[in-house]
């Protein structure tokens, strides 16, 4: 079995542009040294003050991933009833989340703390330390997915913690400073994930560029 690509490592260009979400994967195991070469990837990203505010739930057995799926079913279930959803979309909903979650060799909750961040008096600029922990937390997942792809590992970024992050919290027996904000999946690939839409730039960009000398 080749768990690793024979060739070169894609250059970062490259794994960026080749990237795509993978949900469904060979139920290869993942060695525990790849995750962690994953994770050295995560905490090597950029945060405000260097406060490296991400923390990291690695889930590799099937009861801790079943037990995190039931619960986090259950709390769909229940949300989606208050919404006046039909028992068949929340039947499918509930077990295409449990099946993405158990389905894969290993999941990383992805959790943010606020222990070291700055504190300040005014609700302003403590929002503001927030969002850049939030920030950090976010650029150290993107560093995992594009270590996971140049490893020959596909993964999924699922936000549906920060839906029910008491209901993770408790499922896993998190510290109390740990806020859950993502689930990675991972494993090995089964297909090539869905193809790659993204806008254009100049639907989403903007230059300001300064007057060239001697213009009006």
């Amino acid at each position: 079995m080749t768990t690793e690509t024979d060739s070169e490592p894609p250059s970062v260009l490259e794994a960026i542009a080749a990237r795509r979400s993978i949900r469904r994967y060979a139920q290869w195991p993942v060695p525990r040294d790849v995750v962690e070469r994953l994770l050295m990837a995560a905490i090597s990203a950029p945060s405000a003050h260097n406060r490296q505010p991400w923390r990291f739930v690695v889930l590799d057995s099937a009861e801790a991933k079943v037990a995190l799926a039931d619960a986090m079913g259950r709390r769909l279930r229940a949300d989606r009833e208050l919404d006046g959803d039909s028992a068949l979309a929340i039947r499918d909903d509930v077990e295409r989340s449990y099946q993405r979650i158990t389905g894969a060799p290993v999941a990383i909750l992805v959790c943010m703390t606020m222990e070291d961040m700055d504190r300040y008096p005014d609700s302003r600029r403590q929002g503001a330390e927030r969002h850049m922990a939030i920030q950090g937390t976010a650029m150290a997942v993107q560093n995992l997915l594009l270590a996971a792809h140049a490893n020959g590992l596909g993964a999924s970024w699922l936000c549906a913690p920060l839906f029910c992050p008491d209901t993770v919290a408790r499922a896993l027996a998190l510290a109390d400073a740990w806020e859950p904000q993502a689930l990675v999946t991972l494993g090995y690939p089964a297909n090539a994930g869905k193809p790659f839409r993204r806008r254009s730039l100049k639907d989403v960009v903007r230059y300001i560029s300064s007057r060239s000398a001697g213009g009006t």
